[in-house]
């Protein structure tokens, strides 16, 4: 019976001198938490409740901005309990879960960009066409599939792990993350090769695809008037900025599996929790400042009494 309590859970042992800095990390991270939420949440709701951001582009933006509370969400309650208990322990089911759940909501969110970047490449490039390509069907199978095809690519690895068989019960990270692999005796050749065929359809693809879309976009648009140029700056450029922000994080998540033991456990756990930590909160940031409809909404919001 120990034995199978040895097999079923796991200790999480990534963070650094938490007994002295407990409550300091717990205020942080419960912060940020709620930043998160308020944050895209209010963008998402004034998308919603306005009728002239009832567009295609909006509505990835929504849809970006409610994948980022999900994913937040995947981390961030579990890790305020583990900072106030005593042990910081998980069964293997459930660290699958979060798993398939953290990494389902990665590739998302590069499919979401993916289908924002097309969005945009049909508006500025083929206006005549937009309204007959981008309808409210088409917005509507890009969203469900950008949700669905990453649920169904990480469900593979996540129920072939659960079968494996475990040497290691510490795990070296505050949550379950591409570091599962390393509890394992040994590490499956089809989960490798089938982890390199998700890589290349959830991340590899959908960017190649982005920075395609987005080439084609200033070559025409700088071909064309100062308002073509104008409207494709705004508008490309916060997208381009979520991508490179994203992509850079998700780089690091996917190498730190194939990083040496020895790597500081104190920037590990920097770098570890940057990934749910940076990228949630500079989403809203991003699209409530940079695009000029959504920040007229806020300031509205915010600034009633300036409002005439």
């Amino acid at each position: 019976m120990g034995d199978e309590l040895n097999v079923t859970y796991i200790t999480l042992s990534g963070y650094v001198e938490l007994s002295k800095y407990r409550y300091l990390y717990f205020f942080i991270i419960f912060t940020a938490y709620i930043l998160i939420i308020s944050c895209n949440s209010t963008v998402m709701y004034l998308i919603w409740i306005h009728k002239n951001l009832h567009e295609p582009m909006y509505i990835f933006i929504a849809a970006l901005l409610l994948n980022s509370v999900l994913y937040s969400t995947s981390v961030y309650p579990k890790l305020l309990i583990d900072l106030l208990s005593e042990k910081q322990i998980i069964s293997y089911s459930a660290c699958l879960f979060q798993f398939h759940l953290f990494y389902s909501l990665a590739g998302s969110e590069f499919l979401l960009l993916a289908a924002m970047a097309y969005d945009r490449y049909v508006s500025i490039c083929k206006p005549l066409q937009y309204a007959a390509i981008m309808r409210k069907t088409t917005v509507c199978i890009s969203v469900g599939s950008a949700w669905i095809v990453p649920a169904c690519h990480i469900a593979v690895p996540a129920i072939l792990s659960a079968e494996t068989k475990l040497c290691n019960f510490t795990f070296k990270a505050v949550f379950c993350n591409n570091s599962i692999y390393k509890l394992q005796c040994v590490i499956s050749r089809v989960i490798t090769v089938y982890g390199i065929v998700v890589l290349l359809d959830l991340v590899v693809v959908p960017s190649l695809f982005i920075i395609f879309t987005y080439t084609k976009i200033f070559i025409i648009s700088f071909r064309s008037c100062g308002e073509v140029r104008k409207k494709a700056v705004e508008t490309c450029l916060p997208h381009l900025l979520v991508l490179i922000s994203f992509t850079c994080l998700i780089a690091y998540d996917v190498s730190i599996a194939r990083v040496d033991s020895n790597f500081p456990q104190t920037a590990r756990f920097i770098m570890t929790l940057q990934v749910v930590l940076y990228h949630p909160l500079l989403n809203p940031l991003i699209y409530g400042l940079k695009m000029k409809e959504i920040f007229k909404h806020l300031k509205r919001l915010f600034c009633p009494a300036k409002i005439i």
